[in-house]
């Protein structure tokens, strides 16, 4: 992959350098509190297996009710990550709740392009830094690499040395095909940053939505306010991935959360591809966010376009 993306108008998109085996990369804790201590030093362990050296900030096992530290404390991990030109990375510890009160009064700095990797809360850094131009990394987390099947840690690996990504297949729910910049993120997430100053332009867009524990009436909620505020008529394709725990309890009237999909995508009249390999609880296929990609809706694809 070459470091630079067509222009987006006068924006000019740029992928991180690739990471070669030496290069040091840099955890933060920027939402929930880290509980997981197993699963995080396997997924460090992960990284370091593959040539990396991996430093933890101080501070990532602070807690402050259900955030890892207070707002200062986790917005300067990230700042110094972000400054400290020994790092070429930085992998988050977990998702839970917190990143977009990093933002309020947030300035992305003037810097060289690094990769940021996470996903679940993590899409809050991550479509702001795209916002700036700057490609991310919807993926798993250190508490989550672990558990990933090799594939899916192998495609981690690969994105973030510049190799080439394998197409995902999912379910086809609507026919034809759509090419824009892709957008991957926690619906819940991508919802609350609607209308703030760190939405990005999603003229063109496709998006690829994932959740967990969110029952089916909030999922309707959710993509009802997508449809009010008319940001679906901006989008070329919508691609879902898992959405996990998400089903009604029992004795409860309700649509499943797949009926509640389907009804609130399915007339938008743009490709829509169901059931692919990313998000909680599962495989979670690394995604790169910014990148140009082409959804099929009648062949349930999801293609990661060569950059140029």
């Amino acid at each position: 992959m070459s470091h630079d993306i067509a222009a987006d108008g006068a924006r000019v998109w740029h992928y991180p350098p690739p990471l070669k085996p030496g290069d040091r990369l840099r955890v933060i804790a920027p939402s929930g509190a880290l509980r997981e201590l197993e699963s995080f030093n396997q997924g460090i362990e992960v990284w370091r297996s593959w040539g990396f050296g991996v430093d933890i900030s101080p501070g990532t096992r602070e807690q402050w009710g259900y955030l890892a530290g207070s707002d200062a404390n986790r917005r300067h991990q990230l700042g110094h990550a972000l400054a400290d030109p020994t790092y070429k990375g930085i992998l988050c510890a977990r998702g839970g709740y917190g990143g977009t009160r990093l933002l309020e009064g947030w300035q992305w700095p003037a810097m060289p392009p690094k990769w940021l990797i996470g996903f679940s809360d993590i899409t809050s850094l991550l479509w702001s830094l795209g916002k700036q131009g700057i490609v991310g990394v919807h993926g798993p987390l250190l508490t989550t690499l672990a558990a990933e099947p090799e594939w899916s840690q192998q495609r981690l690996k690969n994105l973030v040395m510049g190799h080439g990504l394998p197409s995902l297949h999912g379910e086809g729910w609507s026919q034809g095909t759509a090419e824009g910049r892709l957008w991957p993120a926690n619906l819940t997430v991508a919802t609350h940053l609607l209308g703030t100053a760190h939405e990005p332009d999603l003229t063109g867009a496709i998006l690829a939505f994932e959740d967990v524990t969110e029952a089916p009436y909030r999922i309707d909620r959710m993509l009802t306010h997508w449809r009010l505020a008319g940001k679906f008529s901006q989008v070329k394709g919508i691609a879902l991935g898992r959405f996990s725990r998400c089903e009604p309890p029992d004795g409860v009237p309700s649509f499943a959360v797949a009926e509640v999909l389907r009804d609130r995508l399915g007339d938008l009249g743009i490709p829509v591809v169901a059931n692919l390999p990313f998000g909680h609880d599962g495989d979670n296929a690394a995604l790169p966010v910014g990148a140009m990609a082409r959804l099929d809706g009648g062949a349930g694809r999801l293609e990661i376009l060569p950059t140029v």
